[in-house]
């Protein structure tokens, strides 16, 4: 059984873990130094219960981890610093490599949609380090298109690297547009 809950600052260490494999052992985060739970921790403290932060927790069904542990998680920020890029938000998700094909990401990725559309967002923007198949397909599957590719944009491991944009529209645009509500009003939104 897998639960989709609003993750706390006690969920910053298995964060940090679940995302230490990904800063050093791929090319798939930019960071080059893996942030420790403070570091987690003080990221979701910086967006003030504004941005949603989300974990999945529960037993994988290989039985490799136990109830209630972290099997990946997810959250959104601004996509850009300026005022006129309010409406939208960049995502993110990371998985524990033993999540991975079982439908956890697809579970957590669709609850931090849905609350993002009930707090107001109009546009969703996925970042991806190229290649990367699997995070493509995830990002499709829920809603996800193509929006563009930067070349060469991230140097890393010793390589270029690209990143593609995947962009989901969460509302149709209003004129004018309703502001985002915090997601400290709002909460976690099943799907």
């Amino acid at each position: 059984m897998i639960a989709i809950r609003a993750a706390t600052p006690r969920d910053a260490e298995a964060i940090a873990a679940i995302y230490a494999g990904y800063v050093t052992g791929s090319t798939i985060s930019f960071e080059e130094q893996s942030p420790d739970a403070d570091a987690i921790a003080e990221r979701m403290a910086a967006q003030d219960g504004f941005y949603p932060w989300l974990v999945a927790t529960g037993t994988d069904p290989l039985g490799e981890t136990g109830p209630g542990e972290i099997l990946g998680y997810a959250y959104a920020g601004p996509f850009r610093e300026r005022q006129a890029y309010r409406f939208s938000v960049e995502t993110t998700i990371y998985l524990a490599g033993n999540a991975h094909g079982q439908g956890v990401g697809r579970l957590l990725y669709e609850a931090l949609i849905v609350t993002l559309r009930a707090q107001g967002f109009t546009q969703a923007m996925g970042v991806i380090a190229l290649p990367n198949g699997p995070s493509i397909s995830l990002h499709e599957a829920v809603g996800f298109r193509r929006a563009g590719v930067i070349r060469s944009i991230g140097y890393k491991q010793g390589q270029w690297i690209d990143i593609g944009l995947w962009q989901c529209e969460l509302a149709h645009t209003a004129m004018p547009p309703a502001e985002p509500r915090s997601f400290r009003d709002v909460g976690v939104v099943r799907a």
